[in-house]
């Protein structure tokens, strides 16, 4: 039995995958090690996994992680899968190798993420040869959830939010001001309470002019200051995954379509595609 997981800073989806292919999906949060130790990780999974989950019956554990840049991060999951799966392989890598492996296989091009965060690259169909840094959530991350979700809390918090849109916020979270700053500047995990309101952002149907303006702006950004930067990127499709990517699709492609690049997948999650991967990479090496 093996393990693949594709865990972003919010969700983390699982598949467990027995000896016949057969598949089980679950789902736990999300695990970024730029904000979370791996005492944090234990405990979480220990409650999040599955109760009746074979431990000792599974061989592997292949996790993509949000923010495993370096070794450094890299070994905080580590460290912390090891502590729960005690008998099996440990192998972790960067949320965008399953991006792109989930969206070209083994086939050359352009992947992107737009969740929580943003990250892109080219891949060469095996590995990742190219990557312009999104800076993450402060200095960064154009397009993304917590981009978006900044954007509609600093028109909230300077009182320049459409009165009808405010109303529906104020109504939805009764959240004061201070209880927004506090939140950012004082709370666990800014980057996710910043995307949480992506949500809103989505569901708003009082003011569209002013949301899709949000989210056009936002994706205008992460072309202009990312996508664009990539060598001759009109040559590639633009392959995205992601939630927000998705729920925002229409957006992001008649973005994608004004910087000269044709569209090819925008998915939500990569996991079925990346479990394919995993499965056809298995058949080709046990020939």
């Amino acid at each position: 039995m093996i393990i693949i997981a594709d865990g972003g800073s919010t969700k983390t989806n699982w598949c467990l995958l027995d000896d016949s292919n057969k598949k089980i999906y679950f789902n736990t949060e999300g695990y970024n090690p730029y904000f979370v130790d791996s005492e944090y990780i234990v405990n979480s999974l220990k409650k999040g996994l599955p109760q009746d989950l074979p431990f000792e019956k599974i061989a592997e554990v292949n996790y993509y992680g949000a923010g495993v840049h370096n070794k450094e991060k890299a070994q905080i999951v580590v460290d912390a899968l090891k502590h729960v799966f005690t008998t099996a392989k440990v192998e972790v890598g960067h949320d965008l190798l399953a991006a792109a492996r989930a969206l070209l296989g083994s086939e050359a091009g352009f992947a992107a993420i737009l969740g929580t965060g943003t990250n892109s690259c080219l891949y060469d169909g095996k590995e990742i040869t190219l990557n312009i840094d999104s800076g993450a959530y402060i200095l960064g991350d154009e397009g993304s959830g917590s981009y978006i979700g900044k954007k509609l809390l600093a028109d909230y918090v300077r009182n320049l939010m459409p009165k009808d849109v405010k109303e529906v916020f104020w109504n939805t979270y009764k959240m004061t001001k201070d209880e927004i700053m506090d939140a950012v500047y004082t709370k666990p995990m800014p980057n996710r309470f910043c995307a949480s309101f992506s949500k809103f952002v989505y569901d708003n149907n009082v003011n569209i002019e002013y949301t899709r303006n949000i989210v056009d702006e936002a994706f205008e950004a992460f072309f202009r200051n990312l996508v664009s930067k990539y060598p001759n990127y009109q040559s590639y499709t633009f392959n995205c995954i992601g939630s927000v990517g998705y729920n925002f699709r229409n957006v992001l492609a008649e973005k994608a379509e004004q910087y000269g690049m044709k569209v090819g997948k925008i998915l939500r999650s990569p996991i079925d595609d990346l479990v394919q991967f995993h499965i056809d990479r298995a058949a080709a090496t046990a020939k």
